[in-house]
């Protein structure tokens, strides 16, 4: 090819990319849709999920206790069980059903139920037993009143145990006691905390998600409008798909690097939450997986034939892509037919990736696999899209000719 000639080519297709970014700039900005998803939910989402899941954990569920025994032993448990952090004794019912009324009236999440015979049996040297309620509209109650019976239990069955035996000395208590001292630590997240564990999952979703909102309601309103056809011009230059594709890319990618760092670095240092990764790591996750999530965006924008179409998608698929992401349902477990879906989104490997490296210490080598995944992914969605804007200017093109030949000739 002469140089000439390739000169001339690559300074019309940097004036191409140019105009069609200015001209997506120029739509983003002036589309009340758009600046919402594009712009506001990113700003304002992560903060308010943030500030939901700050406490981390949940303490002081309300509960309410039937007591059947009425004897010192009943009434020493439930106060081991009020002693805890995770529930809080809001009062004494006289049978189930009043315990029911009070739960169904949300005025407690939970029922303790100490049977009449649990201070016969104890005293028997026979176990007794202890019924635990939960209202399972929230696992999170449940979580919280079975590690509190539970915890009752065993610090209650340690002081029957040391009176039966009567040690003299405290050592002898101790070992008899605790025969095997074991400590529990949970890796990755010391202090047990929900905002810990899902947050990170959330926040990236967050951007591929709202970034395919944008772009769905772009192409939407580009289509109700027949604003396509401003591409026919292009359609006869060397790589037009291509600067198509590039001038849009651009336009969210540069809007979105920005979102990312905001989304990623600046809400969890407002927040306090766990931050491990370091700046050049996160780019190196963040520049593949915005990348995909751009391209990806543009490709699906073919199904979008009118602004409230991509809505329902977007809101459809936001559940199911947190779950087959492998963080809040474990991937060992997912069937190998949704675990193969779950490598079509870019999510998938951009949320695995950021949660290994900024909540349990990986390395960018430890998590090749999924930078690889995100990168594979960027280069197979940017020919897509560019097959998918190279049909849609053939057919406003051929709708355009139509319209041309309808026309009487005077």
């Amino acid at each position: 090819m002469d140089k000439g000639l390739f000169v001339n080519r690559l300074k019309q297709s940097i004036k191409d990319i140019c105009f069609i970014w200015m001209r997506e700039v120029r739509q983003a900005f002036t589309d009340e849709g758009v600046i919402l998803f594009c712009i506001v939910v990113p700003l304002f989402y992560p903060l308010l999920y943030s500030w939901i899941y700050n406490n981390e954990v949940l303490e002081e569920t309300p509960v309410v206790v039937v007591d059947q025994c009425h004897t010192g032993t009943s009434r020493e448990f439930v106060r081991y069980c009020d002693a805890t952090p995770n529930i809080k004794v809001v009062g004494y019912a006289a049978d189930m059903e009043e315990a029911r009324k009070a739960m169904n009236m949300q005025g407690c999440k939970g029922i303790i139920l100490i049977p009449s015979d649990f201070s016969k049996r104890i005293n028997r040297m026979e176990q007794a037993m202890v019924g635990t309620y939960v209202n399972m509209s929230g696992m999170l109650y449940y979580k919280n009143v079975l590690q509190a019976t539970t915890n009752a239990s065993l610090e209650m069955g340690k002081k029957i145990t040391l009176q039966k035996l009567g040690n003299y000395t405290t050592r002898e208590d101790e070992v008899s006691a605790e025969p095997l001292k074991f400590e529990a630590v949970p890796l990755f997240n010391p202090s047990g905390g929900y905002g810990s564990f899902l947050l990170p999952a959330v926040l990236v979703l967050i951007l591929q998600q709202t970034l395919m909102l944008g772009i769905g309601l772009s192409a939407g309103t580009s289509r109700e409008k027949n604003q396509t056809a401003e591409l026919i011009p292009f359609s006869h230059r060397y790589n037009s798909w291509f600067n198509i594709v590039l001038g849009k890319g651009l336009c969210y990618y540069m809007l979105y690097s920005i979102l990312a760092a905001y989304v990623l670095v600046v809400v969890p240092k407002l927040f306090n939450f766990i931050q491990m990764i370091s700046m050049n790591d996160l780019i190196a996750i963040m520049v593949p997986y915005l990348l995909a999530c751009v391209f990806f965006g543009l490709m699906l924008s073919c199904l979008v034939r009118y602004r409230e179409n991509v809505l329902l998608l977007v809101v459809f698929t936001s559940v199911p892509l947190l779950f087959l992401s492998g963080v809040s349902w474990p991937g060992s477990s997912i069937p190998g037919f949704w675990k193969g879906v779950s490598y079509l989104f870019p999510s998938t490997f951009g949320i695995r990736a950021f949660v290994r490296m900024n909540s349990m210490g990986a390395t960018l080598g430890d998590v090749f696999y999924e930078v690889r995944g995100l990168w594979v992914q960027t280069v197979c969605y940017f020919f897509m899209a560019c097959g998918v804007f190279r049909f849609q200017v053939y057919l406003a093109k051929k709708h355009a000719d139509e319209l041309k030949e309808e026309e009487p000739v005077s």
